[in-house]
């Protein structure tokens, strides 16, 4: 086991909680953010975790929406028709209930290629992509955690400036939590402290 743990973080002004490696810095504090997002990266890993409030779709069924959120993204980044999906499955999440029950996050995985920001094709990376979807229905929201884990950088790309480029460097040999660790804790410790967060929309 890697000699790295979750620390509890706060999103959303501390309206919602979670827990991940405190290697992940705030986004915002570098860029600018949309507000109904959350963004912190590991610059030395090129890792990623994104926690996005959405309106709720309600046209998608329930059991399918994880892998509606992946294609969607996948079709977004310009990946739609690369990508491969790894897996789907369900985590309860045991400090969120809704109603009498704990919540559930729909899960699903995928590899894709994509390009960092403005980047063509030709610097595309091998990327697994880790996709939580909440559905707060009582709040019209679907909230979706991703998480983005490099496997082979493109030397063309932005990114092999501050990650060697090739294939990436297996968590556990850089002493980190692998990335598909990390999600999981991400997931099942998100918690809603304060429900007026979504009283005016995302």
């Amino acid at each position: 086991m890697a000699g790295e743990s979750c620390v509890p973080r706060s999103l959303f002004g501390g309206a919602i909680s979670t827990a991940f490696p405190a290697r992940f810095q705030d986004v915002s504090n570098i860029r600018e953010v949309p507000d109904h997002q959350e963004v912190f990266v590991d610059p030395d890993r090129d890792e990623s975790l994104i926690f996005e409030l959405l309106d709720l779709k309600s046209e998608v069924d329930d059991a399918g929406s994880a892998i509606w959120f992946l294609r969607d993204i996948a079709n977004e980044q310009d990946a739609g028709d690369n990508m491969v999906v790894e897996h789907s499955g369900t985590l309860e999440l045991p400090g969120l209930r809704l109603g009498e029950a704990p919540a559930v996050a729909r899960t699903s995985v995928g590899q894709l290629a994509v390009s960092k920001g403005r980047q063509g094709r030709e610097a595309q990376n091998i990327v697994r992509l880790y996709l939580a979807n909440i559905r707060l229905k009582n709040a019209a929201t679907d909230v979706v955690i991703t998480a983005y884990e490099p496997l082979l950088i493109n030397p063309l790309s932005e990114s092999a400036a501050a990650v060697a480029s090739g294939p990436a460097i297996p968590a556990e040999q850089a002493g980190c939590l692998p990335m598909s660790e990390i999600f999981k804790v991400a997931v099942m410790n998100f918690n809603v402290h304060d429900w007026n967060l979504f009283n005016g929309g995302p």
